[in-house]
């Protein structure tokens, strides 16, 4: 393949421009103890022998940006960006091991700006190669699951565990056991009842079109109440009707007044989203199936529901992200979850503390997002 002066890959060129400048920041952060900021470690006072062996990958990057986009160009770019990726994490896992000998235990070895960016351009750089390698759902979802079993053997393995993130898992793995537990109930107890009454009033509001105005105006004045506000508001009533109903077992803080706010922020795009659904489905077809003798409500199982599914997984998906992430405000009023790992930490001033609470939602949030746009493309497949 012969080079060409002006680069193929601009987007490839420009993550690795951007991770070259980031390797020239501080990688790691040695402290004494968790709560000093402790001190800068580069990249380039840290490397040993075996450490050559990598870091020709950024160059070799930077070569693959003046090639054309080839299958193997792109399938050299992603190994590359994974190889990369697993490198960084074992030098750093090493690094750490390294200094902990040297150190008390109360010594933590944190992730710099440096190195945080490095492992996020390498996930990018291989995440865009997947992007034009396959255009298949299936391929895709694997080819982006497997960037990460890199990083699951090197924890498995043992090699992370002097970092100060995973000293603070060690540490609290049942409060974080709990917290996940929590956090996919909220999920799972916001989206079951927000099914069953979006999709009525969804059905209602495209049976009735001039109900749609005032029901939406409704729905948006909800969703632009603040999160916190909400919460705060639910907190009287309910704390009142658990005085006068003592037998239900609710309280105006905890589970209860979380979830009703989150049914509540998950209308307006499950209900939205119902209306568009049965709205593209085409009026061809409603009078193909009624020229068939269907009923009404054969119509809408058979016919209407399986062409808006695609519309309908899509408002679910909008659903499912926004709940993981107000989820974290939740633990304000005692609902649990990760948001109380999160907020512990900033009342402690402890950033490993915080970003035990903040990665799990942000995986939770792009499994999410990635299941259920891998859902919407087989049926979008199907429908076509």
């Amino acid at each position: 393949m012969p080079l060409r002066f002006a680069p193929q890959n601009r987007v490839l060129l420009l993550l690795v421009v951007l991770l070259a400048g980031a390797m020239l920041l501080p990688v790691l952060n040695y402290a004494p103890n968790r709560l000093v900021s402790g001190q800068p470690l580069w990249l380039a006072g840290h490397l040993s022998f075996v450490d050559l062996l990598w870091l020709p990958i950024v160059p070799l990057l930077l070569l693959l940006a003046w090639l054309p986009r080839q299958k193997a160009t792109l399938l050299l770019t992603l190994l590359l960006g994974e190889a990369l990726l697993f490198a960084l994490l074992y030098w750093s896992g090493r690094e750490a091991t390294q200094l902990a000998t040297q150190g008390s235990a109360l010594a933590r070895t944190s992730f710099a700006s440096g190195l945080w960016l490095s492992l996020a351009l390498s996930i990018l750089l291989a995440a865009d190669a997947i992007s034009h390698l396959t255009r298949q759902p299936v391929w895709r979802l694997l080819l982006n699951a497997q960037l990460w079993l890199p990083v699951i053997a090197l924890i498995a393995s043992g090699q992370l565990s002097e970092l100060a993130l995973m000293k603070e898992y060690v540490s609290r793995h049942d409060v974080f056991d709990q917290a996940l537990a929590r956090h996919l109930l909220l999920l799972i107890a916001t989206l079951l009842p927000a099914l069953l009454i979006g999709m009525p009033i969804g059905v209602m509001l495209f049976r009735r079109a001039p109900l749609q105005g005032p029901a939406f105006s409704l729905l948006n004045i909800i969703q632009t109440v603040p999160s916190v506000a909400l919460f705060g508001l639910l907190i009287a009533p309910l704390a009142a009707l658990a005085k006068a109903v003592p037998w239900l077992g609710i309280s105006g803080i905890g589970l209860a007044p979380a979830l009703i706010a989150l049914v509540l922020y998950a209308l307006l795009p499950l209900v939205r989203s119902v209306v568009t659904g049965l709205q593209q489905v085409p009026a061809s077809v409603r009078e193909t199936a009624r020229g068939m003798g269907m009923s009404t409500r054969q119509i809408f199982w058979q016919v209407e529901l399986p062409l808006a599914l695609p519309v309908l997984l899509t408002g679910l998906r909008v659903v499912a992200v926004q709940t993981i992430g107000m989820a974290v405000i939740a633990a304000l009023i005692g609902a649990g979850g990760f948001g109380a790992i999160i907020f512990q930490g900033l009342l402690s001033s402890a950033l490993e503390l915080v970003l035990l609470g903040v990665m799990p939602v942000i995986a939770l949030a792009v499994i999410a997002d990635a299941l259920f746009k891998f859902l919407i493309s087989l049926l979008e497949v199907r429908n076509g």
